[in-house]
C-alpha cells in the first residue's frame, strides 16, 4: 500500500541537503559571512510554502512501487522533490522582483528584506544552482543522470518562455485587451505553469524508478498538461470567486492587467457597450473600477460558464486516466493523485 508524506516529514530532509550545499560553497573558501548569507537565503526562500510539487515525487514514487518508501528511497525521492521546491524559489524570487510585488508568504520578499535589494537577483542564481550541486553529489552515478540534468533545464526553459509570454502580454503599466486571447492564455498556462508543476515531480519520480520510457513520459504529459491547465484556471476562478477566508489571499488579477482565463472568457461574449467598461475598468489600481469589472463578470454568468467547463474538463481527464496503459510500470493512482488534490477546491 503506497504512504502519503507529510509536510513535517519532508522538511526534515531539507537541513541535511542545506549542509551539503553550504559545504559545497565552503570548498571554495566562501567567506563565513557570505555562506551564512547562502544558508538565510535557502531557508528563506525555500521553507514556507505549501510543497505540494516537491512532496510529490516520494507520494508519486510510493505510488508507482505500491508500498511505503524505505528510508533511503524516501530520502532520495525527496531530495528529488527538493529540487523543483529550489526550482520554485529561484522563480519566485525573479517573478517578485519583475512583478514588483510586496509580500510573499505573508512576509516582505526576498528583494524587499533588509539589506538585501537587487543582491537578491544573484541569490536566485545560486538558488537554481543549487539543484545542480545536490543533482550530482546524490544521482551522479544514476543511470538517469543525464536524464535528470536534461529535465531540469528543459523545464526551467519551457517555464521562462512561458513567463517571457506573460511579461510581453499583460505588462501591468500598458492595458490593451487586444493583447489578450485564449490562444496566448494557453500558452502563458501550459509553459510557465503545467509543466513545473505537474509534469515535472511525476517525470523525477519515473526517472527515479528506471522507468521513464517514451511511452510513460507521453502518458504522463498527456495527461498532467491539460491537469495543470485546470488548476491554473481553477486558479484565476478563485481568484474572483472564491472567499479570501479560504484561498488564503484577496485576488488581485483584475488590479493587475493579468491575461486570465475570466477575462479572456468574457471577452469572446462581450458586447461592444460592455467591452467598453472593460476597456474602462480593467487593469487599474482602482477597487471602484476593479467592482466595475466583477460586476460585469456576475453579468456574464462566469461562474456557470467555469463550473460547466470545470465538469466537462475532469470527466475527460477522468477518461484519459481510466485509459493509462501500466505495462510500463506507470500507475493510473498517480494521476488519481494528482486529480484528488485539485478537484472542486477552494484554496
Amino acid at each position: 500500500m503506497a504512504q502519503k508524506t507529510t509536510l513535517k516529514e519532508f522538511e526534515a530532509v531539507f537541513p541535511k541537503l542545506v549542509e551539503d550545499l553550504l559545504d559545497h560553497a565552503k570548498s571554495y573558501k566562501l567567506p563565513e559571512k557570505f555562506v551564512e548569507w547562502y544558508k538565510a537565503s535557502l531557508y528563506a526562500n525555500t521553507i514556507g510554502g505549501k510543497c505540494n510539487r516537491g512532496m510529490s515525487v516520494p507520494d508519486s514514487v510510493s505510488l508507482i512501487l505500491e508500498a511505503p518508501l524505505t528510508e533511503e528511497q524516501y530520502f532520495q525521492a525527496a531530495t528529488l522533490g527538493w529540487m523543483t521546491e529550489l526550482l520554485q524559489a529561484f522563480f519566485l524570487v525573479s517573478d517578485d522582483i519583475m512583478d514588483s510585488s510586496i509580500t510573499r508568504r505573508g512576509a516582505p520578499c526576498w528583494y524587499r528584506q533588509p539589506h538585501v535589494g537587487m543582491v537578491a537577483i544573484n541569490d536566485a542564481f545560486m538558488l537554481e544552482a543549487a539543484i545542480y550541486t545536490l543533482l550530482k553529489k546524490y544521482f551522479r552515478s544514476h543511470p538517469a543522470y543525464v536524464d535528470l540534468l536534461e529535465l531540469f533545464h528543459e523545464v526551467t526553459y519551457q517555464t521562462e518562455i512561458g513567463q517571457l509570454c506573460d511579461l510581453l502580454t499583460a505588462p501591468e503599466d500598458k492595458i490593451d485587451l487586444d493583447n489578450f486571447s485564449m490562444d496566448k492564455y494557453q500558452f502563458i498556462v501550459i509553459y510557465k505553469t503545467a509543466y513545473y508543476s505537474f509534469y515535472l515531480p511525476v517525470a523525477l519520480a519515473l526517472f527515479q524508478q528506471n522507468i521513464a520510457t517514451p511511452k510513460n513520459l507521453k502518458q504522463a504529459e498527456n495527461i498532467l498538461i491539460p491537469l495543470g491547465e485546470y488548476f491554473q484556471i481553477q486558479d484565476d476562478y478563485l481568484d474572483n470567486f472564491g472567499l479570501p477566508e479560504h484561498i488564503g489571499k484577496i485576488g488581485t488579477d483584475i488590479m493587475d492587467n493579468k491575461c486570465s482565463w475570466l477575462v479572456n472568457q468574457a471577452l469572446a461574449i462581450v458586447t461592444p457597450e460592455q467591452r467598453k467598461v472593460l476597456e474602462e475598468n480593467y487593469g487599474r489600481k482602482d477597487k471602484e473600477k476593479e467592482a466595475v469589472v466583477k460586476k460585469l463578470y456576475d453579468e456574464l454568468k462566469l461562474e456557470q460558464l467555469y463550473k460547466d467547463y470545470e465538469e466537462k474538463r475532469v470527466g475527460d481527464i477522468r477518461k484519459m486516466i481510466a485509459e493509462v496503459d501500466e505495462s510500463e510500470g506507470l500507475k493510473k493512482t498517480v494521476f488519481e493523485s494528482f486529480l484528488g488534490k485539485i478537484y472542486k477546491r477552494s484554496k
